[in-house]
């Protein structure tokens, strides 16, 4: 494979699985390490939940981002033992996976980043306890249509609704207050949406729900060290490369509250020459959506790059 001409990327929440990264530290003492060395550094065994569950606990957002966040990186350090040379074009993360991307390019060491994303997960499950919500899968809505929709609901029912991720063509979540969510969900379906589907989380990511803890988070980010990327790193609140540290630093931040421009992040890499894209963790969430985006370029999830 030509990594000149590819990207990685890193999954966020939604990839996660019981059994996850079994496989590969079973085979590999270098993924084996940096589970253990996760283990250590967050004081509890994150690598057995990983690969034995329970499935309830794992799904807790405290604990699957950094569980999603180790996974990743594993398979990436087998990757770089594997084929030395492997340094992309680009390299992105969806919502979550953003931090591990990050950490990936180098500007953050594994250590602060995982702490960085275990304290994620742990405040956007407060602010989940501090204002209550929830986010709905839209199918077949064009996307400015849905922009109306939420700030119709919003407007009506006095509480805030709002694109959270523009996954793909004919795929975008929204998030919010219930009550905004059930009126969004009932003009969506009216404004031509073949289904709206409310997803199994309590939480309303990527809203002006997760403001509530946007202070605490920011201090968790400022207290990372931070340095510039290795490797182009593309922002999903801009679906544009991150130029300097400040930006990096209030890309996190901002992230918290704001929109997954993944369509156009990925849309971006490809206009620049990217022609295929290398799913780095749990599952095949990414390049599954990489077929609505552009169906002339290649993805792969990174087990298949390490069995030949």
């Amino acid at each position: 494979m030509d990594f000149s001409t590819a990207a990685f990327l890193f999954p966020g929440q939604g990839s996660q699985s019981v059994e996850m990264g079994k496989a590969l530290a079973e085979s590999s003492p270098t993924a084996a390490a940096v589970f253990a060395a996760a283990d250590e550094i967050l004081g509890f065994a994150l690598s057995d939940l990983c690969w034995n569950g329970p499935a309830e606990d794992l799904n807790d957002t405290i604990n699957t981002q950094p569980a999603l966040y180790v996974t990743s990186m594993a398979a990436l350090a087998v990757l770089r033992e594997t084929v030395p040379d492997a340094q992309p074009a680009f390299i992105a993360g969806h919502s979550l996976g953003q931090v591990t991307a990050a950490a990936a390019a180098g500007a953050l060491s594994f250590a602060d980043g995982l702490r960085l994303v275990r304290e994620r997960g742990r405040l956007m499950k407060l602010a989940g306890e501090r204002s209550p919500g929830g986010m709905a899968a839209v199918i077949r809505l064009d996307l400015e249509k849905l922009v109306a929709v939420c700030e119709q609901a919003s407007a009506e029912a006095g509480k805030p609704v709002q694109v959270a991720n523009d996954n793909c063509p004919g795929q975008v979540v929204i998030s919010g207050d219930n009550a905004a969510l059930d009126l969004a969900e009932t003009l969506a379906k009216a404004a031509g949406a073949r289904m709206v589907k409310r997803l199994p989380v309590s939480i309303a990511a990527h809203s002006q729900l997760m403001e509530s803890v946007s202070t605490e988070y920011g201090a968790a980010v400022d207290a990372a060290a931070l340095s510039l990327p290795a490797v182009p790193f593309i922002a999903n609140s801009t679906a544009a490369p991150v130029v300097g540290l400040d930006a990096l630093r209030a890309e996190f931040k901002s992230q918290l509250t704001s929109p997954v421009r993944w369509t156009e992040s990925v849309q971006y890499m490809i206009s620049n020459g990217v022609t295929s894209f290398i799913e780095i963790g749990s599952g095949n969430v990414l390049t599954g959506l990489l077929k609505r985006i552009d169906r002339n370029v290649s993805g792969y999830n990174v087990e298949s790059i390490l069995s030949g």
